[in-house]
């Protein structure tokens, strides 16, 4: 018997090329579908949110218990006007850590492309500021990158 290049005899049953390429182009095709299906970028977007969210109403659950804790008395930075809670002083600027950290947070959250070194050098990019004069409920905001802005009012 006369065999060919693959060592098989003529007329033995294999896969021709066209066949392995067309299984190829299916499980390509089906991978896809499955990339699609699950799309990381969209689930890490969620997850940075749902983090961004858990940090703000753990903040907003610290300055509630600083106000409890001093009779009604909100942290000296807060007041009507939005500040950034970071480190710093001056118009637009909270400056918390010391204040809340480590007496109501162990470490002061930070949103994921923030920055954190201690109470020193950082910047949460979180936002915080009173309802209103008449009101001493605070607002905690964050910018999210598919629910913007993310709030939490206590």
């Amino acid at each position: 018997m006369q065999k060919n290049l693959f060592g098989m005899r003529r007329g033995q049953a294999g896969f021709t090329l066209i066949e392995i390429l067309l299984v190829m182009a299916l499980l390509a095709a089906l991978a896809t579908i499955v990339l699609i299906a699950i799309n990381p970028a969209q689930k890490f977007k969620q997850q940075r949110d749902t983090q961004r969210t858990t940090d703000i109403a753990s903040i907003a659950g610290a300055v509630q218990q600083y106000y409890v804790d001093h009779q009604g008395q909100l942290p000296a930075p807060i007041d009507e006007n939005v500040r950034t809670i970071k480190n710093g002083s001056g118009a637009g600027i909270a400056d918390l850590c010391a204040i809340l950290s480590p007496s109501y947070l162990v470490v002061l959250p930070k949103d994921p492309s923030g920055t954190y070194t201690d109470c020193t050098t950082y910047d949460t990019k979180y936002t915080i500021k009173k309802e209103s004069s008449t009101s001493d409920r605070v607002v905690v905001s964050a910018t999210g990158e598919i629910t913007n802005p993310i709030t939490v009012t206590r």
